[in-house]
């Protein structure tokens, strides 16, 4: 079983509400979670790596209950986890410390061990840095890193929080086509910031905002939710909410378009921006009365 379901998840911090209510399923493929700085997608993923607890609400993780310690040790021997923020141990090298990680994860056999190892690091292109210490590798070469020590042993759930961050087009690319494999066959979660990432590998997204879903379906759905509402124009129109200059000389523009407008398919990015932009202005109209 690949599957994830929250019911009526929250998660607190004081006072302060991170998560409200949340209800979701996520089985085998690849889904995006979309949301602004501080709309709760880490909390959530850290939720479902058994990384925290929920304040309220019931958390079913690959079969298992992650209250339970028994449950939580089940469901970390088949989960690969990458965190928003990834500390290194002094003085590993790029081989040694996804060595260490399979070891934190049981993987008694050394040999065994040692294949698997190198196998992550063929995966994300860094066979060629193994023995080289993780302070001198660059930036992407580390973030590459982190991304193969979730991929040990072919997980049957990966949680990744932001995994293109500090990567150029090129490793992007071959990161996609990996999780794209992998998508296949296990259930892949993945928060960015990057909705060109979330449209080019996922079927499903969910969009949170201060602290609650507020979209959850098909990629093409959302995307479809902002036909009619994007346009081109040779100036800026003052009335659209967002409009930029694009590589063509031309004005792109989100919004409510004027009668005639030269209509455009809409990006997820447009989607997006719409979404929240609408909540903001519903929110703002509702502390208003």
């Amino acid at each position: 079983m690949n599957e994830v379901t929250l019911r009526g998840v929250s998660k607190r911090f004081g006072r302060a509400a991170a998560l409200t209510g949340v209800d979701l399923t996520l089985g085998t493929g690849i889904t995006g979670f979309l949301g602004p700085n501080g709309a709760g997608k880490t909390t959530l993923l850290r939720l479902v790596a058994t990384a925290l607890a929920p304040s309220d609400g019931q958390l079913v993780v690959l079969g298992h209950d992650p209250a339970t310690r028994a449950g939580r040790q089940e469901i970390r021997k088949t989960l690969g986890y990458l965190p928003q923020e990834v500390g290194f141990p002094h003085g590993f090298t790029t081989f040694g410390f996804i060595d260490y990680i399979a070891i934190l994860k049981e993987w008694n056999d050394r040999p065994a061990r040692h294949t698997e190892v190198r196998r992550v690091l063929d995966l994300l292109g860094l066979g060629d840095v193994a023995a080289k210490r993780i302070h001198a590798l660059s930036g992407g070469q580390r973030r590459r890193t982190v991304i193969a020590q979730a991929m040990l042993g072919n997980p049957k759930l990966l949680v990744l929080d932001e995994p293109t961050v500090g990567l150029d087009p090129e490793q992007r690319a071959g990161l996609r086509d990996v999780l794209s494999q992998l998508g296949r066959t296990a259930t892949v979660i993945l928060s960015t910031h990057q909705t060109d990432d979330v449209a080019a590998l996922c079927e499903r997204v969910f969009v949170l905002d201060k602290g609650r879903v507020h979209f959850a379906g098909l990629v093409s759905d959302l995307v479809g939710s902002a036909r009619g509402r994007v346009w081109q124009a040779d100036d800026r129109d003052p009335a659209a909410r967002h409009g930029w200059r694009t590589g063509s000389g031309r004005w792109r523009h989100v919004g409510e378009p004027p009668v005639g407008a030269d209509l455009v398919e809409p990006t997820l990015e447009d989607a997006y921006l719409l979404l929240i932009g609408d909540r903001a202005r519903t929110s703002a109209t509702a502390s208003a009365a």
